[in-house]
Parts: structure tokens; sequence; C-alpha cells
């Protein structure tokens, strides 16, 4: 059974929720980890795997929320961050259009 790690959705999410912050100051946040590795990881490169595990601490998700199975159903990840992760990663959408998407979305689930 082969498994790889959904970098799109890593990096979506850590994009998410950086928001507006810097990378410098995410990755003092985070700690260990620089600000260029950060920039390689929301391009959708594969960290190692500390890298890894201390960002998914500071995304408070467990790992295996990344991992694609080749026999596993959707990893245990919401709709929202799926729906994020994919709006970050559009590479056709500008910056400002993805967060005003992300934040559209924010208050719809924030008013359910």
């Amino acid at each position: 059974m082969q498994s790889t790690l959904n970098t799109e959705l890593l990096a979506g999410m850590l994009k998410n929720k950086r928001g507006n912050k810097g990378l410098r100051a995410v990755a003092d946040e985070i700690g260990g980890v620089s600000f260029a590795t950060l920039s390689r990881i929301e391009q959708g490169k594969v960290p190692d795997v500390d890298t890894f595990i201390r960002i998914c601490k500071w995304l408070e998700v467990p790992t295996d929320s990344f991992i694609k199975d080749a026999h596993s159903a959707a990893a245990a990840v919401s709709t929202k961050d799926h729906v994020v992760a994919h709006l970050r990663a559009d590479k056709a959408l500008s910056n400002t259009m993805s967060d005003m998407l992300i934040n559209m979305i924010n208050m719809a689930y924030n008013s359910k």
C-alpha cells in the first residue's frame, strides 16, 4: 500500500491559518522551522518529517489528515478546510480574491 502526502491541503491550511501574518512571524510561532521552509511548503514542496509534525501541531490537526492512501477514504479534515485549501492553491485566483472568498466561507460556517 502506497501513501503520499497531500501537499496541496497542507499548503492551503498553512496559508489559511497564517492569514496576514508574515512567514517569519509564523516560523517563530511554530519554532524550529525557517520562514524559507514555510515558503517552500506553501509552494507545494514536501517538508521533512520533523517540520511536518511541528506544522501539524501548530495547525492543531493530526498528521494523518494529510496522508493520501490509495485504499482509504478522504482524510479526516473538514469540508471547510478542504475548500479553503483548494482556494489557496488555485493559481487562477489572486490572493485578494481567495481571501475574500475564504472570509465569506468563514462567515457562513460561523453563522450556523
